[in-house]
């Protein structure tokens, strides 16, 4: 009986200690959760402040723009503004037609000659008239014309590679036209502007430094909207520019390697 006892008093150590243990186990996995949605909190909370705070500074610059927009007058600024537009407009127009106009004149010059090897000049201007850029209508002008001699080919050449010339550089005028108004609105803006500032001393009576540089202020931001869209037009201008001078020596290039294979084609005859 006593060994019974003994024995029941054993076991009941042993679960106390068990029961012990498991929720000691359990508290320590509850304080563990209770840690990591703490962290999880304070890292939402961080990432919420942090994205408050890029907003409220995109919010800020946007503000800033519209208010200095408004400061600057919103007759010669919107005058700047529309500036801005049409020379964007001519601008991408002028660089994806350049874009466009590019060939590669060296797998166009296979396809020519191997269709003159095999199919004559018929099948090479079938060629030309299905490639798409200022190349292919040289060389379709100069095929066209292989019947009246190389001379005539030659001359048929240069000209229509005149005409391409001109219709790659057409509308860069009017981006140039941009490029000179947006800095001249600009500083009419700002002599207006000061006009209006030296009426309000005299209106004043009284030179008052605070509505000096008030109106100074005022006046410069229309030179400074000004400069800015003459200089991201003038960057566009450049790059069309440089891309027409590439095209023309492209053109140039390919048209002497097309009297080359006329040339070649005329003497196997």
């Amino acid at each position: 009986m006593k060994r019974l006892f003994a024995l029941l008093a054993v076991f009941g150590m042993l679960a106390f200690g068990a029961s012990n243990a498991v929720f000691a186990q359990e508290a320590e996995q509850a304080a563990e959760q209770a840690t990591e949605q703490a962290a999880q909190v304070d890292l939402s909370v961080d990432q919420q402040e942090a994205a408050a705070a890029a907003a409220e500074e995109g919010k800020s610059f946007h503000s800033q723009l519209k208010q200095k927009f408004i400061e600057g007058g919103a007759g010669f600024m919107s005058f700047v503004l529309i500036t801005l537009i049409l020379g964007l407009a001519f601008a991408i127009e002028r660089v994806l037609y350049l874009n466009l106009s590019t060939t590669n004149t060296k797998k166009l010059l296979a396809k020519v000659e191997e269709a003159l090897q095999n199919g004559g000049v018929e099948a090479a201007k079938e060629v030309c008239r299905n490639t798409r850029g200022p190349v292919a209508s040289i060389f379709y002008q100069g095929l066209d014309r292989f019947d009246h001699g190389i001379d005539v080919v030659e001359k048929s050449i240069v000209s229509y590679g005149g005409v391409q010339a001109g219709l790659l550089e057409r509308g860069l005028s009017w981006i140039a036209l941009f490029i000179a108004l947006a800095p001249m609105l600009g500083f009419m803006g700002t002599v207006i502007g000061m006009i209006q500032a030296f009426d309000a001393i005299e209106i004043a009576g009284d030179i008052s430094p605070s509505l000096v540089a008030g109106g100074i202020k005022v006046a410069l931001i229309t030179t400074v909207f000004g400069l800015v869209v003459a200089i991201i037009l003038q960057i566009f201008y450049n790059y069309c520019v440089a891309k027409i001078d590439a095209v023309v020596n492209n053109m140039e290039d390919a048209s002497i390697s097309l009297l080359d294979l006329l040339v070649k084609h005329n003497m196997k005859k």
